[in-house]
């Protein structure tokens, strides 16, 4: 595994219930800001394999965009079980709800990832 793959998968892993990170945030704070449709392919392909709260992962704009709609409605559940709040229908409030995590630093070397 590359990486910049198992940074990403460290990121999301860290997400803190009751919020949320953006895909360009994630690819941030693993040093690549211009990767995030790189984490949204991780985030998929790898999700199940490293039991990541891919729930806690929205656009930019604070938005769900999955397309299969099952899955949206998923996604929109279990964020609200965590108390995290929606405004229009599908949106998060990204000013109270994202997360902050501060000097996340991490090296793939320092990763229980293989």
């Amino acid at each position: 595994m590359e990486a910049y793959t198992k940074q990403v998968i460290s990121i999301i892993q860290k997400i803190p219930l009751g919020t949320v990170a953006t895909y360009g945030q994630i690819a941030r704070l693993a040093g690549n800001p211009r990767a995030a449709r790189q984490v949204a392919r991780i985030l998929h392909s790898m999700s199940q394999k490293y039991d990541l709260p891919w729930h806690r992962v929205v656009n930019a704009k604070g938005e769900i965009v999955i397309g299969d709609p099952e899955t949206a409605i998923e996604q929109k559940y279990r964020l609200a079980e965590e108390g995290v709040e929606f405004f229009r229908q599908n949106k998060v409030k990204l000013v109270t709800f994202q997360w902050q995590p501060g000097e996340l630093r991490l090296s793939a070397e320092s990763s229980d990832l293989d």
